[in-house]
């Protein structure tokens, strides 16, 4: 049975899950293959290219290509091979990035990634990657004097043509793979063996970690744990995940009344427990009574990519391309303006647009400000022009989503403050479901390909009311928030 660097990643992650898909693919729950895992895909491919051009003589193999074929290239002729792939005799396999042939007749192996640093988390060890192609490749008789990972600049800011070696930084991390070769070879070898075994596995060790680092096949393996279980108490600890399944709970309703949680937590406990909403209304009050008139309910939509398309962008940098606003005055009018930029640029006339609009008067309100206002700054150090405009938005921004912390808390939230998880709670009216576009990756992706391929699209007004509809939304769902917790 086969094991990539992939499955092996997994493996560390969730033993179980890897031998579930292993073993019964056809039971496996694949969770859903996101746009975002997509970008991240084709962008990782957009990277390796330009890594490709800091080696002038590089031999191309088919990404399709067998061990054989690739045994077969190398032993020709050539010094550098592009995915050359191996397996050993185990099953471990590897297609590797970049393989250069040193003058000592040992190999040099580089990976390449396309964050801006070296990141070793359990969801992506870049080390660990690096590690199990170097095994790989050791195992089937080549030997590995040097390894490296390529990844981005995160200094570097396109002016004109992207030149790779200012692009790409290329990091020697031989000595670290060393100090940590043999304890991987071990779990290399434990992986094998674990998905080779022939008893059925029935359970899963994700049980222990918080929501977030659950596998894919949790509720597979879980299947007694639904809504409103432990899991999904704010910033839970796996030590208090640990301690409370020691004591027999699962559901939150039956956390004992002497369990010590942080206000947060518990205010989620007693929500969950009385099975409705748990409000500070003086709070609440005073804190929404405090805001200027009028407010500028705002929300960006950005564009963020490894390789800058755009002069003067960073890698990963966001580009704004969208704004919707929703202004409402002292007397109760409410008035929308919306702003999505037709092509790949700076946006200096969104910034007009919204300056034209609100004007330095009022609040600002948004839902995870710290995203608007990491914007705003970006935008003053490519438009210094507008910063007094964009300071004075930074200074008079409201985070709504702040009221859901500890002055609002409804157990029907799952536990999450998200508006997509709020707004139909506080109004079921209002829902994300009935559009084209439901989050902010599909409006991403969807406006990039709108400006970088509309040929893509049979009718390209309707994808731009699809765009703005979703934005609209957003805007408006703070509005519906604000007015239900002002009544209160």
């Amino acid at each position: 049975m086969q094991l990539t660097k992939t499955n092996f990643i997994q493996y560390l992650n969730c033993p179980e899950s890897l031998w579930l898909l292993k073993n019964k693919p056809n039971e496996y729950p694949n969770g859903e293959f996101s746009l975002f895992l997509e970008k991240l895909i084709s962008e990782g491919y957009e990277v390796e290219e330009y890594a490709k051009q800091l080696f002038s003589t590089g031999i191309n193999i088919s990404e399709s290509g067998s061990p054989e074929h690739t045994k077969s290239i190398i032993e020709s002729d050539g010094i550098v091979f592009f995915q050359p792939a191996f397996e050993t005799f185990k099953g471990a396999f590897a297609r590797v990035d970049i393989l250069e042939r040193k003058n000592d007749m040992t190999w040099h192996l580089y990976e390449v990634k396309s964050s801006s640093s070296i990141k070793t988390d359990n969801k992506h060890n870049h080390l660990k990657d690096a590690c199990f192609q170097k095994y790989v490749l050791e195992e089937c008789g080549y030997t590995i004097s040097q390894v490296s990972i390529i990844h981005i600049n995160k200094e570097y800011i396109k002016n004109g043509d992207i030149e790779s070696s200012e692009l790409l930084k290329v990091v020697e991390v031989t000595d670290d793979l060393n100090n940590i070769y043999s304890a991987t070879a071990n779990e290399i070898n434990s992986a094998l063996n674990f998905i080779n075994t022939n008893v059925s596995i029935t359970n899963c060790s994700c049980v222990e970690k918080t929501r977030n680092n659950h596998c894919d096949a949790f509720s597979y393996f879980n299947p007694e744990i639904e809504n409103h279980s432990i899991y999904e108490i704010n910033r839970i600890s796996r030590k208090k995940i640990s301690e409370l399944r020691e004591l027999g709970v699962i559901k939150i309703s039956d956390i004992p009344a002497d369990y010590k949680l942080s206000e947060k937590q518990q205010l989620q406990v007693d929500s969950n427990i009385k099975k409705e909403p748990i409000y500070k209304k003086g709070e609440i009050k005073n804190t929404l009574s405090a805001l200027k008139f009028p407010l500028h309910f705002i929300d960006y939509e950005t564009y963020p990519t490894a390789i800058p398309k755009v002069d003067k962008l960073s890698p990963h940098q966001h580009l704004t391309f969208q704004v919707s606003i929703h202004t409402l005055t002292e007397s109760g009018n409410l008035s929308h303006y919306e702003y999505l930029a037709d092509k790949m640029e700076l946006p200096d006339q969104l910034i007009q647009f919204m300056m034209e609009t609100t004007g330095l008067i009022g609040t600002f309100i948004s839902w995870h400000a710290s995203f608007e206002k990491g914007r705003n700054s970006d935008m003053i150090a490519l438009f210094p022009e507008y910063e007094n405009y964009l300071n004075y938005m930074n200074a008079n921004m409201f985070d709504l989503e702040t009221l859901f912390n500890t002055a609002y808390m409804d157990y029907r939230f799952l536990g999450k403050t998200s508006i997509k998880n709020v707004l139909p709670v506080l109004n079921s009216e209002f829902s994300y479901n009935h559009l084209e576009i439901q989050n902010g990756t599909m409006a991403l992706d969807t406006w990039g390909r709108l400006v970088l391929d509309p040929d893509s699209f049979d009718d390209i007004e309707m994808v731009r009311k699809n765009l703005l509809a979703y934005c609209k939304l957003d805007t408006l769902a703070m509005v519906k928030i604000y007015q239900k917790l002002i009544k209160l």
